[in-house]
């Protein structure tokens, strides 16, 4: 019984390709879903000035 090379290099060449292809889809995914986390959220406006928060110094 032989081992036939050629269709062993390539199974492991398209194994390699949809590898690097599947990791830079998460990559980009990844991205996107992170700038959406970030710029999701509503930032509310304080109406009470409290005297503890040095950041509310007018």
């Amino acid at each position: 019984m032989d081992i036939n090379w050629n269709i062993i290099g390539v199974v492991v060449v398209l194994a390699v390709i949809l590898v690097v292809l599947t990791s830079r889809r998460n990559q980009k995914e990844k991205k996107k879903f992170t700038e959406k986390l970030n710029n999701d959220f509503k930032k509310t406006e304080k109406s009470d000035v409290d005297a503890d928060d040095s950041a509310n110094e007018k």
